[in-house]
C-alpha cells in the first residue's frame, strides 16, 4: 500500500502508484488488464530502485523520519511475541517514550527495550516524538541489569531524534543519568544488540546504544547531531542542513565504511514505510543471526571484547614533538 505522506523525491512514483491502485480495484480484470497490472509493477520497481539508490544524506533522514516508517511497538507485533510490559523506574515514573518488557524471538526469550514515536498525534505528544526522559533510561537500564540476572539477552531498538531537552528532564537530571547508562552498559554481562532502527539522534540514542553488535536499518540515521542543529551552530541558520547532514558522515554506508556500526540491514525496495511486513522478516532474521552468534561468545570474553569494540573506533595517530 503507498504511504499516506509522500517526500518531494517520491513524487515522480505517485503517478504509477495511483494507476496501479486504479488497476488493481476493477473487479474480474481480463487478460489486458492483467498485463497492464504486471507492466505496472515493472516500471513502478524500476523507478524506485532508480530513486532510492541515488539518495543523499539530506534525503535519508527524511526517510528515517517519514511518519509511515515503523516504530518499535510496529516490531513487537511483527517481529516478537508474548510481550510482557514492564512500567516504571522505581524512582519517579514511567516515561512513554522508552517500552520495554519480556519477548520471545521464536524460541529465545529475550529482553525487549524500544524507543517509542507513537503515529498519531496524540501519541507522539505523549512520548515527546520519541524523546526519552531521565526516568525513561533509568527504566531501560533497570531492565538490562534484570536480563543479565536471568541470563537473557537484551535487544535495544533506537528510534530518537535525541533525549527530551526539557526543564523538567534537565531537572531530574537527564545528562548524569544518560552518562550512568554509558557506563553501565559497557558492564552489563549479557548479550546486548543494537539496532538503529529510524533516527538515530545524539546521547538520546546513546542512551541505550551500548552493545555488542550495532547494527541499523538501510534508511536510517546515526549521528551526534541533527543536520539543523550542526547547520544552526557552524552556518547559524537552518536552511543549511543538506550540507551538515552531508558532512557529519550520519548514514548507514557511511557509518559502516568508518567502523561505527557492525552491520547494515537492508530494506525493502522503497524502504520500510512502504513495506512494513517485509522489513520485519528482514529485522527478524538479523536479530536472530546477531543473538546466535553472540551466544556463542564466552561469558568471560563478553565485557572484553565490548569494551575493545568501543576503543577500537576513531583512528588517530600519535606523534612525539
Amino acid at each position: 500500500m503507498p504511504p499516506q505522506y509522500r517526500l518531494p523525491f517520491e513524487k515522480p512514483l505517485v503517478v504509477l502508484e495511483d494507476r496501479l491502485a486504479e488497476l488493481e480495484r476493477i473487479p474480474d480484470p481480463d487478460f489486458s488488464i492483467r498485463d497492464q497490472i504486471r507492466t505496472t509493477r515493472l516500471e513502478l520497481n524500476r523507478l524506485r530502485r532508480e530513486v532510492f539508490e541515488k539518495l543523499d544524506a539530506a534525503a535519508i533522514v527524511q526517510v528515517a523520519r517519514h511518519p509511515d516508517r515503523p516504530h518499535s511497538s510496529d516490531y513487537l507485533e511483527l517481529v516478537f511475541d508474548e510481550f510482557v510490559e514492564l512500567h516504571g523506574d522505581r524512582s519517579y515514573g514511567d516515561d512513554p517514550a522508552i517500552l520495554s518488557g519480556f519477548a520471545k524471538l521464536e524460541d529465545r526469550r529475550v529482553m525487549f527495550i524500544g524507543q517509542q514515536k507513537g503515529h498519531t498525534l496524540k501519541d507522539r505528544e505523549r512520548t515527546g516524538n520519541g524523546s526519552p526522559h531521565p526516568e525513561g533510561y533509568r527504566k531501560a537500564l533497570l531492565r538490562m541489569q534484570m536480563a543479565a540476572k536471568y541470563k537473557l539477552p537484551v535487544i535495544c531498538l533506537i528510534d530518537t531524534p535525541g533525549a527530551s531537552p526539557d526543564m523538567g528532564a534537565e531537572e531530574r537530571g537527564q545528562a548524569y543519568q544518560i552518562a550512568l547508562n554509558l557506563r553501565e552498559m559497557s558492564r552489563v554481562d549479557t548479550p546486548i544488540a543494537c539496532v538503529v532502527i529510524g533516527e538515530g539522534g545524539s546521547g538520546g540514542a546513546l542512551g541505550i546504544g551500548i552493545g555488542d553488535h550495532i547494527a541499523m536499518l538501510q534508511h536510517a540515521y546515526y549521528s551526534v547531531i541533527s543536520p539543523e542543529g550542526c547547520a544552526g551552530i557552524l552556518w547559524k541558520d537552518r536552511k543549511h542542513a543538506d550540507k551538515a547532514a552531508r558532512a557529519l558522515k550520519l548514514t548507514s554506508s557511511d557509518l559502516l565504511r568508518l567502523g561505527v556500526i557492525d552491520e547494515v540491514i537492508p530494506e525493502p525496495l522503497g524502504a520500510a514505510h512502504r513495506d512494513h511486513r517485509a522489513t520485519a522478516v528482514l529485522l527478524k532474521g538479523a536479530l536472530q543471526r546477531i543473538l546466535r552468534d553472540l551466544s556463542q561468545i564466552p561469558r568471560g570474553e563478553l565485557l572484553t571484547r565490548r569494551y575493545a569494540k568501543f576503543r577500537r573506533m576513531g583512528v588517530f595517530e600519535e606523534v612525539v614533538a
